[in-house]
Parts: C-alpha cells; structure tokens; sequence
C-alpha cells in the first residue's frame, strides 16, 4: 500500500512539474514525435505494399498451380534454364486427362500486339491465346457480355474478351460488344469486357491491357511453330487444403509426360502466387528492417534529448530534492519522480505521433496504398514510446536519488 502511495504521489509531481514547464516539455517532445511519426509510417507502408501486392497477384490464385518453361523466380544460374524444352499444347493435353476429375487444368499462351479500331490504335497489348476455363483458375470475370465458351475453342472462332482499360482507349464511352477489332492483321469480334482489375505497382502485368482470344485461334492465325510453342499451363486444385499433396502429383504426371528418369531433374517449373509471396517477403523483409533501422535513429535522438532535459531538470531541482531525502523521501521515491517525468514526455509525444501518424496513413490510404493502422501498431507505438522514456530518464533519476541530501541543500 505505501508503494502505491509514493507512486502516486511521484505521478502528481512528475505531471505538476511538466505542467509548470509547457513549452520545455513540448520542444522535449518533438523529438519522440518525429521519431514514433516515421516508424509507424515505415510499418504502415510496408502492411500497405503486402496489401497491394496480393491484390495486384489476385487473379494468379492462391490454389492454381502453373507448369512454366522456367521459373517466375530464378535462383541459380540462368543457363539452367534457357535449354529447357518449351511446354507444349500436347503436354496439357496429356495433363488433362491424367487429372480428369481432380483439377481444372487451363493452357495459354501470350505474345504482345497492336490493337485497333477504326483510326485508334494500342501498342503493346497482351493477346493471350485461352480456353473458357480462365474465369475458372482466375478471379476475373466478364464486367459485361461473357467469355471463351467451349464452341469458340472447338471451332477456332475469331472473338475477343477485351480488358477494361483496351475498352476505355478504344471504345471510350461507347459499348464494344458486337464490333469487330483489329489484332495485327486479323478481324476480331469483341464478345466480353472483363472487370476491372488495377494496375500493378510491382512492375507485372496489367491485367486490364489483356485481351482473351480462343487458344486454337490463337494457334491458327499467330502459329505455334507446328505445336511447339511454350504454352503455360495453370491446374486449379481440388482445394486449398489439397495443394501440397497435389503438387507432388502434378510433378510426378508432368515427370512421366516429359519421360524423364529417375535421376533426372524437372526440365519444368512449377510456380505458385507462394513464390512470389516468398520472394517479396525476403525482400520486404530486408527493406523494412533497414527502414526500421534509419526512422530508429530519430527515435534515438529523441531519446537523448529527453535525456538532457532530465538532467537539466535534476540539476535545477537539486535543493528540492535535498529537501525531500530530508523529512524521509527514500531513493526510490526520487527515482520514480524523475522516471515517470520522462516517461510522460515520452508518452504524450508518443500520442501525439501516433494521431498524426494515423493522419498521414489515411492520406497514403486515399492517394497510393491501401495502408491502415492495426491495433498491433499502435500498441507497439505507445510501448516503445513508454520504454524510451524509462531509458531516457533512468540515468538522470538515478543521479537524482542518489544526490546525498546535506550537499543537495547546500547546492545554489
């Protein structure tokens, strides 16, 4: 009972003395405010860019598997790779039969083109040759008309699903559904416009300046030099759950269509939107640390400032605390004092960054990322504010405590 009572009567000095000296108190701040302002925006950002980059990878899914030639992150060297034989048509072919019941397995292929209609023209459109299956291992799907359906696929049908921004640049206002598109020097029918899906601020691909055409169309009117082009092959799993055990099988059947030996390594890749979370996380991981490790300097220097303040102030409170270790005040009690003066400074800057911060985040969330403060930031910002109080002011306090009272009072 009795130490609660010198803690509450430490609280009430420490707390009277900051209200005597405003301005002091606010300029000590300053620092702490900076310095928690910049890390919770450095953590903010960094929640934000994990947020954008699994929308920008949305429509890869997070339960398709993808047979590539090569590996959407390569480690090793690249010559590994660059013999490989491409994917064929043949192989999904192969593939979907052996999974027949047990995933959804789409081919495509991709090559960039110029677009027009009438007297507009788009350069560097991504034509991807597909079957009707793509709104199946995607998360897109037609905002108006509709997509692939199996006959355009079995009768090489010349029709297009175009992306929303190749609408808006070629169509503007108009409905593109029933007009016919130029791809380099065929005639297209557009059937479907598919939802908007944003741009990627990671450098990939903008889904929305892709357009879907029937993969044996793509065939006959582009070639596949006589069926040996690479084709990429997505197969949805059963589940989510069942992706690790289906992998395997995906590895093994695509093992016995290559006819591969036992010894022999995969000449295929098999990607997943793990990998890239895995690439981008050891990359995050390094840039928000060194980010943590500069925004931490001005945290330091905030904490050294507050540091001088509370010596500043022992010094001019010497014959005060002469006084009190006089009429009985222990060490402890002066200790406490001076620690729960730092302590609040330290806090209330801490409140402070901590609104303004939410502020900025906001801001950030409006204009470029989808950036929030989670519960789990703020605690930590308001403890990490409180621990560089108690670091800050510890030293001076235990200056202060151990002051030997008859020098204290004879100090001018």
């Amino acid at each position: 009972m009795k130490l609660s009572l010198e803690m509450s009567e430490s609280f009430k000095i420490a707390l009277n003395a900051l209200t005597v000296n405003k301005a002091r108190g606010a300029l000590t701040a300053l620092g702490i405010i900076i310095g928690i302002i910049a890390v919770i925006v450095t953590m903010t950002a960094a929640n934000g860019l994990q947020i954008a980059f699994r929308e920008s990878f949305a429509s890869v899914g997070s339960d398709v598997i993808y047979v590539s030639q090569r590996p959407w992150v390569q480690n090793g060297p690249w010559f590994r790779f660059r013999n490989r034989p491409p994917i064929t048509l043949d192989a999904s072919a192969q593939l979907q039969q052996r999974l027949q019941g047990q995933g959804v397995v789409n081919p495509s292929m991709g090559q960039n083109q110029s677009i027009k209609y009438q007297s507009k023209v788009i350069d560097g459109a991504r034509v991807i040759g597909t079957t009707d299956k793509q709104t199946i291992v995607s998360n897109m799907l037609p905002e108006s008309g509709r997509f692939l359906m199996p006959f355009d696929v079995a009768y090489k049908k010349q029709v297009v699903v175009i992306g929303s921004e190749i609408a808006t640049d070629l169509f503007e206002d108009f409905d593109p559904i029933g007009k016919d598109i130029k791809i380099g020097r065929y005639k297209f029918k557009v059937v479907g416009v598919m939802e908007e899906q944003g741009g990627s601020i990671f450098g990939g691909p903008n889904f929305d300046r892709q357009i879907f055409v029937p993969i044996t169309t793509y065939s006959k009117v582009f070639g596949n030099s006589g069926g040996r082009a690479n084709v990429d092959i997505a197969i949805k799993a059963p589940s989510p759950d069942a992706m690790e055990d289906f992998e395997y099988q995906v590895i093994g059947e695509m093992r016995k269509i290559r006819g591969l030996k036992p010894i022999e390594e995969d000449d295929f890749a098999i990607n997943k939107l793990g990998t890239l979370l895995d690439a981008y996380n050891s990359i995050m991981g390094v840039v928000v640390a060194a980010g943590l490790g500069i925004t931490s300097i001005s945290l330091f220097v905030g904490g050294v400032g507050v540091m001088n303040i509370m010596f500043v102030s022992v010094t001019e409170r010497t014959k005060e605390i002469g006084i009190r270790k006089a009429i009985g005040a222990k060490r402890r009690t002066i200790l406490m004092q001076f620690l729960f003066e730092a302590l609040l400074i330290c806090l209330f800057g801490g409140i402070i960054g901590l609104s303004l911060a939410a502020a900025i985040t906001e801001v950030v969330n409006q204009t470029l990322l989808p950036a929030s403060l989670s519960p789990t930031i703020i605690i930590a910002s308001l403890v990490i504010s409180m621990l560089v109080g108690v670091i800050s002011g510890f030293v001076p306090a235990f200056r202060g405590a151990k002051l030997d009272p008859i020098e204290a009072l004879r100090y001018e």
